[in-house]
C-alpha cells in the first residue's frame, strides 16, 4: 500500500473559531493507481492536496506513506519527504523565467544535492520523455502553454517521486491542449507511475482509473470509472 488515510480531520481556526475543512477522512492508495479527486469549491480538496503533498499536516488521524507516518514528521522531515517522494504540478506551470527548460527540471536535484554531470543527464532524460529534447535551451516565455506544462511535468518526473500530484494540471490551457497533457498522463500512467489529479472538471477527471468526490469536507463517494453505481 502506499497512502493510508486513517480517521483525518483538518481544522483551521478563524479567531476563536475552529472551521473544519476535512472530517475523518479514510482512504487508501495503492503503487500505480490513477485517482482524480474532484469537488466544488470550499469541498476540502486543496487541504487535502497539500496534506498527500506534505505541504500541511492534519489536525488529527494519520497519513501513512510507504509505511511512514507523516502526520507526526517535523518541518525538516516533511521537506525531505516533499523532496524525495512527491512530484508536483500545478495549474500556472511555476517555472522560473530565467531559467531555460533544462535548468528548471534541474532544480529539484540541485535542492538534493546531486551532482551537476548527473543532474544534466537525468533532467534531459526527463525533457526527452515528455516529448521536448529540442525545446532545453528555451525559456519559458518562448514556450507554449503546453509545452511549459511539459517542462513542469519533466520537473516532477526527474527525482523519480513515489508520487505524481497534479494540482488542475489544465486549468491554463485550451482544450486541445489541455486534452495532449491528459494524453501525457495516461503514458505515464501505463509506465507505472502512480498520479493523483485534483481538479473540479467531471471531464478531466474521466481521464483518472477511480473518482474521488469531496463535498463539504467528507468523501461523498469513492468509485472506480467502471462503477456504476
Amino acid at each position: 500500500m502506499l497512502i493510508e488515510i486513517k480517521n483525518l480531520t483538518k481544522n483551521y481556526a478563524i479567531g476563536d473559531i475552529e472551521i473544519p475543512a476535512l472530517k475523518n477522512i479514510n482512504m487508501t492508495i495503492e503503487k500505480n493507481e490513477y485517482v482524480a479527486i474532484m469537488g466544488p469549491s470550499g469541498s476540502g480538496k486543496s487541504t487535502l492536496m497539500n496534506i498527500l503533498g506534505c505541504l500541511d499536516t492534519p489536525s488529527n488521524g494519520n497519513y501513512f506513506f510507504k509505511g511512514t507516518d507523516v502526520s507526526i514528521l517535523d518541518d525538516d522531515a516533511l521537506s525531505a519527504m516533499r523532496n524525495r517522494e512527491i512530484g508536483f504540478i500545478f495549474q500556472n506551470f511555476n517555472l522560473l523565467p530565467r531559467l531555460n527548460s533544462l535548468q528548471n527540471v534541474e532544480l529539484p536535484l540541485v535542492y538534493a544535492g546531486v551532482l551537476a554531470q548527473e543532474r544534466i543527464e537525468r533532467a534531459s532524460k526527463a525533457l526527452e520523455r515528455v516529448g521536448l529534447s529540442d525545446r532545453t535551451n528555451h525559456r519559458p516565455g518562448e514556450l507554449s502553454g503546453g509545452q511549459r506544462q511539459r517542462v513542469a511535468i519533466a520537473r516532477a518526473l526527474v527525482t523519480n517521486p513515489g508520487i505524481l500530484l497534479a494540482d488542475e494540471p489544465t486549468g491554463a490551457l485550451d482544450s486541445k491542449t489541455g486534452d495532449d497533457i491528459m494524453r501525457l498522463f495516461d503514458d505515464l500512467h501505463s509506465e507505472g507511475n502512480t498520479i493523483i489529479l485534483i481538479t473540479h472538471e467531471q471531464e478531466i477527471a474521466n481521464y483518472a482509473a477511480r473518482n474521488i468526490y469531496l463535498k463539504d469536507g467528507e468523501i461523498h463517494y469513492d468509485r472506480l470509472k467502471s462503477s456504476t453505481k
